[in-house]
């Protein structure tokens, strides 16, 4: 994975995890490196975080623990070249990210795209947790009922239970508020592949 680096595998994977999991400019983590005499430019940490955060979270997948049963979903907007996109989040009820989708559209094919991705790597939960939102409620139910007519040792399971509540949801709402925080100081996405990359990176770092 690291094999021809010209830097110690401690030292990429250090410039990474801060990037992503703090408020931190690359230009910031330059000069950090600077204080511990690396003269690592900021453009390399940069192709260091897009190139190793994919393979980083691929690996840390494979060792995830088991999310609990009970998980909140919630959309936010995320901004890409000065367009508005949508980033899909479920959390686990220790708060814990379960799954997430970058969208460039938020509609129910989108919602229902998050939920099969969401339900074929995790499971079914016991009880969702949603909003008042009307769309991502029918995705639920939708995606639920196709799940078990997929797979036959699942229809005699009881459906999913749903509660919509704002005040419920307030958990994953402080939690896209973290995300904002962090993506605030890079200045914006200048792709949409880079902006999927970095903000897998960060919901990696808070798994």
């Amino acid at each position: 994975m690291f094999s021809g680096r010209h830097f110690d595998r401690s030292v990429i994977l250090l410039c990474v995890r801060w990037y992503l999991a703090y408020n931190l400019s690359l230009r910031d983590l330059e000069e950090m490196m600077a204080e511990r005499g690396l003269s690592v430019d900021h453009s390399t940490i940069h192709r260091w975080v897009v190139h190793f955060s994919p393979q980083l979270l691929e690996r840390f997948n494979r060792r995830k623990r088991c999310v609990t049963g009970k998980w909140h979903m919630d959309e936010t907007y995320i901004k890409v070249r000065g367009e508005w996109m949508y980033l899909y989040r479920a959390i686990d009820s220790l708060g814990d990210t379960v799954e997430f989708l970058f969208s460039e559209s938020r509609d129910l094919p989108a919602a229902k795209r998050f939920l099969r991705r969401v339900l074929d790597r995790h499971g079914r939960p016991d009880c969702i947790v949603i909003d008042g939102s009307q769309t991502n409620h029918q995705a639920v139910i939708s995606s639920d009922a196709e799940d078990r007519l997929r797979d036959r040792s699942r229809r005699s399971l009881n459906s999913i239970r749903i509660r919509r509540s704002k005040y419920l949801n307030n958990r994953i709402e402080q939690d896209h508020r973290r995300i904002k925080r962090r993506i605030r100081s890079m200045l914006g996405f200048k792709s949409t592949a880079s902006a999927e990359v970095i903000l897998s990176g960060i919901e990696m770092v808070h798994m």
